[in-house]
């Protein structure tokens, strides 16, 4: 019996997920262009993805890819009691600083530049930007 379970997201950008769990100091292996990795969970289960990410030494987080975008992968009980992270703050965390970057992207992408940026007390990110016509 599998404990794995998949939560679907709106991420659909690989390299500004990878950004955000760069910023967050998650650890995780990458699949090649041969080879998916593993993803590990309850009592050696594995499961396979494009990404793993390391939440404990005996639990992973997978991140597969799906015809809507990508979904999280992991036996969520095993995260939260070794790495005490659960499953929506994990998922909260990551899709704030995805859509951080994917922001960052698009003012790029349209020429803008960046005035100031600031974080409030509940973790809100403001960005002024400017552009020039």
């Amino acid at each position: 019996m599998s404990h794995f379970t998949a939560v679907k997201t709106k991420i659909k950008d690989l390299a500004c997920l990878v950004r955000a769990l760069k910023d967050l100091n998650y650890e995780f292996s990458e699949a090649t262009e041969e080879q998916l990795v593993h993803v590990k969970g309850y009592q050696g289960q594995t499961t396979d993805a494009l990404l793993s990410i390391h939440a404990s030494k005996t639990y992973d987080i997978g991140v597969k890819q799906t015809a809507e975008g990508f979904q999280f992968v992991a036996d969520w009980w095993g995260v939260e009691t070794t790495r005490g992270v659960a499953e929506e703050e994990f998922i909260k965390k990551v899709t704030q600083r995805y859509s951080y970057h994917k922001v960052m992207d698009e003012i790029k992408k349209r020429g803008f530049t960046i005035e100031s940026e600031e974080t409030n007390e509940e973790e809100q990110i403001q960005v002024r930007v400017r552009t020039w016509s």
